[in-house]
């Protein structure tokens, strides 16, 4: 595991939930000083009894000013916000990286920053289904892919800080020059995924909680998640969402009509179909 580059010794992290958090935690002890901001005062109490950071604080405009790289790790809707707010509060040239689970409208709001600053986006594909600080992790991020979005205007000094956080967390670092292909993807992969385990929660009667299972609480799991966390995905990634929405159903459509039919065979070789993309998607 290389150290963190010399030149970003001084690093704040804005946003203490799971994400936020476990970063933090594998952090601080290959940098000077971690800052680290968030607004709910019982995260930041726990923060200070984990020692999770040098500094905790409640206002960004206090500590961001020391940082020579600023880690936004908040929803996305606030990451929007904390970008907009940044040329009032620092100053100096900076490099910020975000961890929003969309791409296109941050790296939109980034790319209006003045020039002092060096905006990279990025989304680690990690995460539990229970959030918050308590459920912090530093290893979170091992194994998992660290998807990067560079903006025409990022340096290869920004990269290579990326490369080396990818590398520090024991992440494999994916680099994607198009932040509208990474929502799209992720449409997929993720926000599709969150709308299908809601549905099943919200689908089956809560009097068939005795008979769940494995397989059940594997499908569920995500509907555990943040609900302020998946409103601002979906707000910032609605037309990819429905695109992936329209794709699903039609399958659903195509196996109800084959399900209707007394055909086994058929039914079969649709389940060896789906079990050999189910292959696929599981090699490295």
């Amino acid at each position: 595991m290389s150290e963190f580059p010399w030149h970003t010794k001084r690093v704040a992290v804005v946003g203490l939930g799971l994400m936020g958090g476990s970063l933090a935690m594998a952090l601080k002890p290959h940098v000077d000083t971690l800052y680290a901001v968030d607004i709910d005062p019982r995260t930041r109490a726990l923060a200070r009894e984990r020692g999770i950071a040098h500094v905790v604080s409640a206002r960004p405009e206090e500590v961001l000013p020391h940082a020579d790289v600023i880690i936004l790790a908040t929803p996305v809707q606030s990451i929007l916000d904390l970008v907009h707010a940044l040329p009032h509060w620092v100053r100096h040239p900076v490099q910020v990286l975000d961890l929003g689970s969309t791409k296109r409208a941050v790296c939109q709001a980034l790319s209006q920053l003045p020039p002092r600053f060096d905006p990279i986006g990025g989304h680690p594909i990690a995460g539990k289904e229970m959030g918050g600080l308590t459920h912090a992790d530093p290893a979170l991020f091992h194994g998992a892919p660290f998807i990067f979005t560079p903006l025409p205007r990022t340096t290869a000094r920004a990269r290579r800080m990326a490369e080396s956080l990818a590398q520090l967390l024991g992440a494999q670092p994916v680099w994607l020059e198009d932040p509208e292909l990474h929502d799209r993807y992720l449409a997929y992969t993720s926000h599709l995924a969150y709308l299908l385990s809601l549905a099943m929660a919200l689908a089956t009667p809560e009097e068939a909680a005795a008979f769940v299972g494995p397989g059940f609480r594997s499908i569920l799991r995500l509907a555990g998640s943040s609900p302020r966390m998946m409103r601002d995905i979906l707000a910032t990634n609605h037309e990819a969402i429905l695109e992936a929405l329209d794709h699903y159903l039609a399958e659903l459509e195509h196996m109800r009509a084959l399900l209707a039919q007394p055909n086994p065979d058929a039914w079969e070789a649709l389940f060896r179909e789906g079990q050999a993309r189910w292959r696929a998607f599981l090699r490295p």
